[in-house]
């Protein structure tokens, strides 16, 4: 899965062919292409297709709901966030485009980017924030990743997309989630705790909360479809019981849809 260099369909600087033109008054000889010119009574330009390196914004959470695994998964949203970004922003350099780690490191396509990345995840502060810290709009051409449990209120997150696509920025959302956190297969007296807040909430009869919950959670995710769907980004839902690749694969398409 080797991403590539994102063509911007118009002549300039690059390697793979545009389109032949017709020599002008003003164009360099050396640039005429005589096997094409030869054909007919004609000079000819041969014109390359302009690339250039596409800059990728990554964020990955890392607040304390994000450090949850149920018996039905074998890793921590964590975890799968940390390797499914680190795997994107592989992809991305290896195509020549400059990847970076909002509010953490600047953007750069150095081979040894994957490493940079890695380290400042490992030392930076711990973050209990659920979404990226305030900052400049994205530009143009750049995109983001927020890869999360994206479980903060949905007028929130909708500041915060609004922010980063504030100058035209296209994203993606990627919201992980446990096994347990779309089936809810609790019944019977249960204890839920929240580790964000450390409020503990029992419940007589869980089994009686399954439709409700479901319920909420379904008109979340509406929220956050609309949220994306009225900036030009996407959202991705995956679950950590499936394998990694899914939303890679899923990415890996979308990252510079716009552009091609």
């Amino acid at each position: 899965m080797v991403h590539g260099l994102h063509g911007r369909r118009r002549s300039g600087v690059g390697e793979n062919f545009w389109q032949f033109r017709r020599f002008n008054e003003g164009d360099v000889p050396g640039r005429i292409d005589w096997r094409r010119s030869a054909r007919d009574e004609h000079l000819y330009i041969r014109e390359q297709e302009w690339e250039a390196a596409h800059t990728v914004w990554l964020w990955i959470d890392r607040s304390r709901s994000m450090a949850f695994r149920s018996s039905l998964s074998d890793v921590t949203k964590l975890e799968r966030a940390v390797v499914l970004g680190l795997a994107v922003a592989d992809l991305l350099v290896r195509g020549g485009e400059r990847v970076g780690l909002l509010g953490l490191t600047r953007p750069t396509a150095s081979r040894l980017a994957i490493e940079k990345l890695a380290e400042a995840l490992v030392h930076a502060e711990d973050d209990a924030n659920h979404l990226p810290p305030p900052a400049a709009p994205i530009a143009r051409l750049a995109e983001a990743v927020l890869i999360g449990d994206l479980l903060a209120p949905e007028e929130e997150i909708a500041a915060t997309v609004a922010a980063l696509a504030g100058r035209g920025g296209r994203g993606h959302m990627v919201m992980i989630v446990d096994p347990v956190e779309e089936t809810f297969p609790f019944s019977g007296r249960t204890e839920f705790l929240d580790p964000d807040a450390s409020v503990k909430l029992v419940a007589g009869r869980a089994e009686e909360w399954r439709a409700g919950y479901e319920a909420r959670l379904a008109r979340h995710r509406a929220a956050l479809a609309d949220i994306a769907r009225r900036r030009g980004w996407t959202l991705t839902i995956h679950r950590t019981d499936r394998p990694a690749t899914e939303p890679l694969l899923a990415l890996h398409a979308r990252l510079g849809e716009a552009e091609r």
